[in-house]
C-alpha cells in the first residue's frame, strides 16, 4: 500500500520524472490568481479565448491559473516551455498530450473542487485523480443507492452516523479517480465495481465483477490536500513512489 505524505511541501526545482514515480501537485487557484495576467501569456490562443468567455472574472482567473499550472507541470516533465505543450481531448473528453508529445508515454489527470486543483502525472502508466470538498448532503443515501455498488452501500450503512459523510466522499473520490484513469468518465457505471470507503481503512479497489483480475492491476491512494477535503489517486500497476507537492505558481 502507498500512503501519501501528510504534508504537501513546496515543489522543488524542476526535475525529470523518475522511472516508477507518480507525482501529484496541489494547486491553490486563489493563490495563483494574484498574477493572473502574467500567467495568461503561457496559455494557447484557444485557452485565452475560452478564458475571455467567462462571465465572472473569478471563474476566468481560476481557469487561467489551473491551465497555467497544468502547462507548467507538464512542461517541466517534458523539458519544454509551458506554452509549447500541446493538448487534445480523448473520445470521452479526457485531456491528453498531442503531437509531438503523445509518444513520450507521459500520462496525466486533473481534478478541481472550489479553489483547489490536483494534477497527477505518471510515465508509461494510466493515472486518475479526484478531489471533493466535504459538505453536507441531505440526499447522501439516495445518491449512494443510485451510484454505489451493493457492497459499498452495505459498508456505508455500517459506519457510525458521524463517519458516513467522510465514508461517502472516500468512496466517491476513489471511484472517480479509477474511472478517470480508465478514460471512461461517467460512461462507466459507478455501481459496477467496489472500492473501500471506511475512514482509516486502506484505500483499495476491492471488486470488479466483469474482470476480477482488474483488482490486481491498480493501486489506490488516499490524499489529504487540505482540511475539509477528500481526494484519491488511482495508479495503474504498483508505482515505486508517490510524491506529493504544492505548486507555488513558478513559471519560466
Amino acid at each position: 500500500m502507498i500512503t501519501a505524505a501528510p504534508a504537501w511541501p513546496p515543489a522543488r526545482d524542476r526535475a525529470p520524472l523518475v522511472e516508477g514515480e507518480v507525482r501529484v501537485w496541489l494547486v491553490s487557484l486563489d493563490l495563483a490568481a494574484e498574477s493572473g495576467e502574467r500567467l495568461a501569456r503561457l496559455l494557447s490562443d484557444d485557452e485565452q479565448e475560452r478564458a475571455a468567455r467567462f462571465h465572472f472574472r473569478r471563474d476566468a482567473v481560476r481557469f487561467v491559473a489551473a491551465r497555467t499550472a497544468l502547462r507548467t507541470i507538464l512542461g517541466e516533465c517534458l523539458d519544454v516551455e509551458p506554452r509549447m505543450v500541446s493538448l487534445r481531448y480523448g473520445p470521452r473528453g479526457k485531456p491528453e498530450l498531442a503531437v509531438p508529445f503523445e509518444r513520450t508515454g507521459l500520462r496525466f489527470n486533473v481534478s478541481h473542487s472550489d479553489s483547489l486543483v490536483l494534477c497527477a502525472v505518471a510515465g508509461q502508466r494510466r493515472v486518475g485523480v479526484d478531489i471533493e470538498r466535504l459538505r453536507s448532503l441531505p440526499d447522501l443515501e439516495a445518491i449512494a443507492e443510485r451510484m454505489f455498488s451493493p457492497r459499498e452501500r452495505q459498508a456505508l450503512r455500517r459506519l457510525p452516523p458521524a463517519q458516513r459523510h467522510e465514508g461517502f466522499f472516500n468512496c466517491w473520490t476513489r471511484k472517480e479517480a479509477y474511472i478517470k484513469a480508465l478514460g471512461e468518465g461517467l460512461a462507466y457505471p459507478l455501481d459496477r465495481f467496489t472500492v473501500s470507503l471506511a475512514p482509516g481503512a486502506p484505500p483499495r479497489l476491492e471488486e470488479v465483477p466483469d474482470d476480477p483480475a482488474e483488482v490486481g492491476r491498480w493501486t489506490l491512494a488516499a490524499l489529504g490536500p487540505e482540511p475539509g477535503y477528500a481526494a484519491a489517486v488511482a495508479i495503474e500497476g504498483r508505482p515505486a513512489r508517490l510524491v506529493c507537492a504544492r505548486w507555488q505558481g513558478r513559471t519560466p
